[in-house]
C-alpha cells in the first residue's frame, strides 16, 4: 500500500513568522484519516522567518525529531542545554517526564524544517536532548539513520521508540532501496527533487505513506534529498 499525500492537501496555517504545513493532524488541522502513520504522530513542515521562533513552551512523553533543511535553529531547555543544528543537521529532544524549550531562527535568512513526533515506546524516563551533524555527502550510498530507538544503529541519535529516521541523497537517474520489515509504517518526504517511490511519483514536500511493502525502491528524477521514518 503507497498512498501519495501532495504537499498542496496538506493541512496548516501562516502565522506570518511562521508558515506551518501539517502532514498529520495538528494545531487547529485535524482530518481524522490523517492522525498518524503507526507511531508517526506529526511531521509539520515549518518555514520560520528570521529573527523569530517559538517561545519556552512545554512537552512530556513524545519523542521530537528536527530535521533542518535550510538555515539552522537554536534549543534551548530549563536542562540547561543550548545548541544551535544546521542544515543537513538533526537534532533530538526526549520529552520524558516533562521539558519546556525554545527554538528560535536567530539567523539574518528563513529557516526550514522537518518536525517529527514519534510516540514513545516508555514514558516516565528523564528528558533528554542532544545534536549531531550528518554530512550530505556521506548519504549519497544509501540511506544513513539519523535517529533511532532500534538495534543495531550505530551512530544514530537515541530515541525511545520503536522507529527510525533515516536520510538519503539520491542523483538523478540513480535507485535506492530499503527493507521495510512485516508490519512497519513508512513514512517519507523529499526534502528537495522529486523521485519515483516504488513507480508513485512524488514531487518535493510532498508525503508518501507506505506499508505492506517488504521493499522500497527510490528512484530519483531530479537530484533529492530525501527523509523517511520507519515506525512500529
Amino acid at each position: 500500500m503507497i498512498e501519495l499525500r501532495p504537499f498542496s492537501s496538506l493541512g496548516g496555517e501562516n502565522h506570518g513568522w511562521l508558515d506551518a504545513k501539517h502532514h498529520f493532524s495538528f494545531a487547529n488541522y485535524y482530518d481524522p484519516d490523517r492522525v498518524n502513520w503507526g507511531s508517526l504522530r506529526v511531521w509539520n513542515d515549518d518555514t520560520i522567518q528570521p529573527q523569530t521562533g517559538f517561545p519556552p513552551h512545554p512537552h512530556r512523553d513524545m519523542e521530537i525529531i528536527t530535521y533542518v533543511r535550510e538555515g539552522a535553529i537554536t534549543h534551548r531547555d530549563n536542562m540547561g542545554n543550548v545548541g544551535r543544528t544546521e542544515a543537513g543537521d538533526v537534532q533530538v529532544m526526549s520529552a520524558g517526564t516533562g521539558v519546556r524549550h525554545s527554538e528560535y531562527n536567530l539567523e539574518d535568512g528563513v529557516t526550514r524544517i522537518f518536525q517529527i513526533w514519534i510516540m514513545p515506546d516508555r514514558e516516565g524516563e528523564q528528558p533528554n536532548w542532544g545534536s549531531k551533524p550528518f554530512p550530505k555527502a556521506d548519504r549519497a550510498e544509501g540511506f544513513v539513520t539519523l535517529a533511532s530507538g532500534m538495534g543495531g544503529d550505530d551512530g544514530a541519535l537515541p530515541i525511545r521508540a520503536n522507529a527510525r529516521v533515516s536520510g538519503v541523497t539520491v542523483k538523478a537517474g540513480e535507485t535506492v532501496r530499503y527493507s521495510l520489515g512485516e508490519g512497519r509504517n513508512a513514512y517519507l518526504v523529499p526534502a528537495t527533487g522529486r523521485v519515483e517511490v516504488n513507480g508513485v511519483a512524488a514531487g518535493a514536500r510532498d508525503g508518501v505513506a507506505i506499508r505492506d511493502v517488504d521493499e522500497i525502491a527510490v528512484t530519483a528524477i531530479n537530484d533529492s534529498e530525501i527523509i523517511l521514518v520507519d515506525a512500529a
